[in-house]
């Protein structure tokens, strides 16, 4: 559906970033022209590494930030790996190949699981707001990278579902299938570092990296 967009100088590199706030102000300059002050704009941050990111593009673009849930589906023996992505409107991928292997059983104990993990953490993160209003509104939805692409197209479906009428897609690296996926769903991916895969780590992008707990973001969000 859409194009993907990427920054030429750093294609391919790793370390390009310091960490994800640095990532985020990295973006937001190169979006800055297209994006800023963008009327109805509104950048949904996927949690948890999507916020230090999504923070610093929505103070540059001067935009509303907001979040948007969405849980990868983990293998039960490999908690590092995922098979499909579960959102919080209740939209659901699963990898048809990875769900024919685990059985029809082990599909709905590892969705359930998740379901009530993401519950967890809306209420933990949102508590009783609702959620943003999306309705005809511009969504540049961000996460700190794209390995393979599950998590950001089951958000790039829940942002349509819920009335966006344009959903763009922000995230400091991304591996090439990956925003292949994610270009085809969306009106428009930006990815600052492109790089081939498989293998693919996000954290290849970033100096500094480590996994951010709800307490850490929550403090974020307060500010």
């Amino acid at each position: 559906m859409g194009e993907a967009r990427t920054l030429p100088e750093l294609e391919g590199q790793s370390r390009v970033f310091e960490d994800r706030a640095d990532a985020g102000r990295v973006l937001a300059r190169w979006l800055a022209p297209a994006w800023k002050r963008a009327a109805g704009g509104i950048v949904l941050a996927v949690p948890a590494g999507g916020v230090p990111v999504g923070l610093e593009l929505a103070r540059g673009l001067e935009l509303p930030l907001d979040l948007i849930f969405v849980r990868k589906l983990h293998y039960p023996d490999n908690p590092e790996a995922g098979f499909g992505a579960l959102g919080e409107g209740g939209e659901l991928l699963v990898d048809p190949e990875a769900a024919a292997v685990l059985g029809p059983q082990a599909v709905a104990r590892v969705v359930e699981h998740e379901r009530k993990d993401l519950a967890r953490r809306v209420r933990r993160l949102r508590g009783d707001r609702p959620p943003p209003d999306l309705e005809g509104r511009a969504v540049l939805v961000v996460d700190d990278g794209l390995a393979s692409g599950s998590t950001m197209l089951v958000a790039v479906r829940e942002a349509r579902a819920r009335g966006a009428e344009r959903v763009e897609v922000a995230v400091p690296t991304a591996s090439r299938d990956a925003a292949r996926r994610v270009a085809a769903a969306a009106d428009r991916v930006w990815v600052a570092n492109l790089r081939p895969g498989p293998p693919f780590a996000v954290a290849d992008a970033y100096r500094r990296w480590r996994d951010l707990s709800l307490d850490e973001v929550a403090a974020l969000l307060r500010g």
